[in-house]
């Protein structure tokens, strides 16, 4: 039987953040069965650790979301750093193998921290009134003054989309239908829409035609913006991040971004975890 651990991922408590579950020994798994495994938990994500390919680093992780496998994602790399240091199988430092290739990890009081240095990379996005239409929102409550609408990613592809304010944030509604047709692949049409203020955001991610209504907490859709405004604005930038508020499971999320020369070149995503779950899969 192999072991699984569940944490909530970006809090410091059980039932918030971000659910994720965590299977620290992997190996003896068949390949056809880790997509069914995930969407058996059918958490946002679920993590496969293995041993990794370079032996200097500590581990080689896998992540899947109920539909697909994930070369990177946020809370999974935080989540399984935190677990892997808790069995005692990575100290403080410690680098994980992703589908982007290692992604070094420190903890420090409890706080995991990962850099990545996957350069920003980013794409014209959809109209605005499809966009506003996947919203449930008409297209003035999408803010255009500082950025319009623009696709961006560090390893995950995100639509971010800066909202006039609060109130619209809080009435966004995934409308399905209309992600359907928004985009020829919109299977993978992840929004993440934010509303800013100064180094405050609050944030609320949408992706329903990959198995995700709503995400709780979302580093690697952080990432991508924190790069993306480091860009933006042509210089380092820290930020704190709330998500999950409207679900009932508030995420706090810190992010940073190192920019040189007007070009992001590192972002750091931090935050806590708590376990709240072990068993055993009897497969």
């Amino acid at each position: 039987m192999t072991e699984y651990l569940v944490y909530d991922v970006f809090t410091d408590h059980a039932f918030g953040g971000n659910p994720l579950a965590v299977i620290p020994d992997a190996t003896g798994l068949a390949e056809d069965r880790l997509l069914k495994i995930a969407r058996e938990f059918n958490f946002s994500e679920t993590t496969f650790v293995l041993p990794p390919k370079d032996p200097s680093h500590d581990a080689r992780v896998r992540i899947f979301t109920p539909t697909r496998e994930l070369a990177f994602a946020g809370h999974p790399t935080i989540g399984t750093a935190l677990a892997l240091h808790g069995l005692g199988r990575a100290g403080a430092e410690m680098v994980l193998e992703l589908g982007v290739g290692p992604i070094p990890v420190r903890i420090e009081g409890g706080v995991a921290e990962f850099a990545t240095r996957v350069p920003l990379a980013t794409a014209d996005a959809a109209g605005l009134p499809a966009l506003a239409a996947c919203l449930g929102l008409p297209e003035t409550a999408i803010r255009t003054d500082r950025h319009a609408p623009i696709e961006a990613s560090l390893g995950a592809e995100f639509t971010l989309i800066e909202l006039t304010d609060t109130d619209a944030l809080d009435a966004a509604t995934p409308a399905i239908d209309a992600f359907r047709v928004a985009i020829p692949d919109a299977e993978r049409l992840a929004i993440l829409a934010y509303v800013r203020d100064g180094a405050r955001i609050e944030a609320r991610m949408f992706a329903p035609l990959g198995g995700i209504l709503e995400d709780p907490a979302t580093g690697s859709a952080i990432a991508a913006l924190a790069s993306w405004l480091g860009k933006l604005e042509g210089e380092s930038r820290e930020f704190e991040v709330s998500q999950g508020v409207k679900m009932g499971r508030p995420s706090q999320i810190s992010a940073s971004v190192t920019v040189e020369n007007g070009v992001p070149v590192e972002v750091r995503i931090a935050g806590r975890a708590t376990k709240v779950m072990e068993g055993r899969l009897t497969l």
